[in-house]
């Protein structure tokens, strides 16, 4: 399945035999969607896939949703069979652009840069822009954001039962460090 993912960046991204790119296979994303008084619903999956093209800009991301991991394996169960159902939307996805960047700024010190793409979760694509903040230490890239998305506009439907408990906005957070690969 990995050598799939692989694939799939690799095939998103296009080949370009003189772009730098950076990559990642042990990328982080957590998501928090808990309401207060209510029990936590988090998750956290760190095995996301990314690509950074330094040359062009393009960042290009893949996350198989059956590897989010939670404190609870009920609530484990719920999110992917009841919610984000992963047997019918395996992957999500993030392809996009970091714009304006400028890899001889990179240093130490993080740089915010505005990053804007496609974002797709449980089928459905979505336009987002974002900030993302960009620095570097011994060859390495670290690239990290925090955005937040609304369960209804990716067609995931959250039970009246349970909707209370939920946040209308689900924060995610992405922490990828990049190299070369």
């Amino acid at each position: 399945m990995k050598k799939i993912a692989q694939l799939a960046l690799l095939v998103l991204l296009g080949t370009n035999a003189f772009s730098q790119k950076l990559m990642t296979r042990e990328g982080e994303i957590k998501f928090e969607a808990s309401m207060p008084t209510f029990e936590e619903i988090a998750g956290k999956n760190s095995t996301v896939s990314c690509i950074f093209d330094e040359t062009t800009g393009d960042f290009v991301a893949l996350g198989l949703v059956k590897s989010f991991k939670f404190k609870s394996p009920l609530m484990e169960e719920h999110f992917n069979e009841n919610y984000l159902e992963s047997s019918k939307f395996p992957k999500s996805t993030f392809k996009g652009k970091v714009a304006n960047f400028d890899k001889s700024k990179l240093s130490a010190t993080k740089i915010a840069y505005d990053l804007e793409g496609d974002l797709t979760i449980h089928g459905v694509t979505k336009k987002i822009k974002t900030k993302i903040y960009l620095s570097s230490n011994s060859g390495k890239v670290a690239a990290i954001t925090n955005f937040a998305v609304k369960p209804d506009d990716y067609n995931i439907e959250i039970p009246n039962l349970v909707k209370g408990k939920i946040a209308e906005n689900v924060k995610l957070a992405i922490n990828f460090l990049l190299e070369e690969k």
